[in-house]
């Protein structure tokens, strides 16, 4: 009976064997399932972080060039408005000087223009940066001195004659430089080189 209990606990270990093998093996197969899909993973959520970090990226650079393109355009807009504004007053200048001739319609186109370069000024407050800001107020307070000057001329251009020619010296000498200087300060913020 010793030989078949030998033989029969032989047996049974060889069963155990084989089959603890095949559980071992089962145990670290799906242990390297587990850590490929936790690499895997890890590596899908890097790759998502690093798109989105690129889309944030692209959204920034889209809003750059958006605002860019803004600015450009009020300071367009802006730059004309206010030379159109100054050639009016210069226009109507040269009306009171001939004695009020057409100077009705000038004040008229006169007034036109400063009606647009008021409403111009108004939005470009909201778009544009402190350098231009403080640039098109200096601007914008010589302006508004020379306008209420010059209308006080219309009503009698005979007696402010002095005036008048003064008038056309003073916006070429205190307003013309101030608007070259709002000028610049636009060129500088949009990157154009002189």
């Amino acid at each position: 009976m010793g030989a078949s209990w030998t033989a029969l606990l032989i047996a049974v270990v060889g069963v155990a064997g084989t089959l603890g093998a095949a559980l071992l093996t089962q145990n670290r197969a799906d242990r390297t399932k587990r850590m490929e899909l936790q690499a895997a993973t890890e590596q899908r959520r890097e790759e998502r972080g690093h798109a989105e970090e690129l889309l944030r990226v692209e959204h920034a650079r889209q809003a750059q060039r958006e605002s860019l393109e803004r600015r450009r355009a009020c300071y367009i807009a802006l730059n004309t408005a206010t030379r159109q504004y100054l050639t009016s007053m210069n226009s109507h200048l040269h009306a009171l000087r001939r004695r009020g001739e057409d100077a009705v319609e000038s004040l008229e186109r006169l007034e036109a223009g400063r009606l647009a370069y008021r409403d111009i000024y108004a939005e470009a407050q909201m778009i544009v940066p402190d350098s231009v800001a403080r640039a098109s107020s200096s601007v914008k307070r010589r302006l508004n001195s020379a306008y209420s000057d010059i209308r006080e001329y219309g009503t009698d251009p005979a007696a402010h004659a002095e005036e008048i020619a003064v008038m056309e010296a003073r916006l070429h000498e205190e307003v013309w430089p101030y608007l070259g200087a709002m000028k610049r300060a636009m060129r500088a913020d949009l990157g154009v080189d002189d």
